[in-house]
This record gives C-alpha cells, structure tokens and sequence, in this order.
C-alpha cells in the first residue's frame, strides 16, 4: 500500500538522498530545495515521504488551497521507478487533496521541455491549461470526476 507520510527526524535523511535520473536535471528540483521551499511557505505547502509499506520510495511536495491545490515537485526514486509506484502515488495524492482540503481542482506544474512528465500527467487525465508561467504549463484535473 502506497502512502504519504510526514517528513520527521526519522525519515529526514533518508529524504533528502532520494534520487529521481531525468533528462534534464532541472525538471526534477532537490528534496532538499522542496523542504526549503515549504519552510519558506507554511503552511500552504506541505511536504511528504512516499511510501511502500515501510520502504520510502519518493517525494512529493504538495501546495494546498481550496482554490488551487498543486502537486508541486513529484518523484519516485530510481531504485523504485517502472514498478507502478508512481501510478499509485499520483492516485494517493490527488486523494489526499479531495479528501483532507476538499480540493476541486489540482493542478501540477510541468516544465514545457519535459514531454515525459506532460504524457505522464495525462495518463490520469490532467489537461494542458492556458496558464504558462516561469517555463512551466499548469496542467490540469477536474476532481468532480475523479
């Protein structure tokens, strides 16, 4: 079972060394940075471990507002990719976000250049939106559906 788990003393090291290998190394941003990034934002962005039972497999740092709900900086880790994780992953966060902040919508932030992570998105039905900032397309997915 595929699960979201505060980041703590326990976990914290072990966090920041998860690894995701892409194309370009700025489609995937430090677990390091993200923690920084939410520290600078609470309590709108919330970071957490991803988990297989008691194996940490990835990162996810989520931005939470009834308006605009994100996934913000998503990955498995290498050792843990093409295993069906992140399929599972993606469906626990977007659930986490209906269910904890009555989120309508999510959104997700995908570099331009980054097809993969765009096909990748589409896989559970977010869209491209006409919003495009700093580089990045807001892709996006309706919950009243999901």
């Amino acid at each position: 079972m595929i699960e979201l788990r505060d980041i703590t003393e326990d976990n914290f090291h072990d966090c920041i060394h998860l690894k995701a290998s892409v194309a370009n190394e700025s489609f995937v941003d430090p677990v390091v940075y993200s923690l920084a990034e939410a520290w600078l934002d609470y309590p709108n962005t919330k970071p957490f471990a991803i988990y297989k039972g008691d194996k940490l497999i990835g990162f996810v740092s989520i931005y939470v507002c009834k308006e605009n709900c994100q996934i913000i900086n998503f990955f498995i880790d290498d050792a843990f990719q093409n295993k069906g994780y992140g399929t599972a992953a993606v469906k626990v966060c977007v659930h986490h976000l209906k269910e904890e902040y009555q989120a309508k919508v999510v959104l997700v932030p995908v570099e331009l250049e980054n097809a993969a992570a765009q096909k990748f998105w589409q896989k559970f039905g977010f869209q491209f939106s006409d919003s495009i900032e700093d580089g990045y397309v807001f892709m996006r997915l309706s919950l009243l559906s999901f």
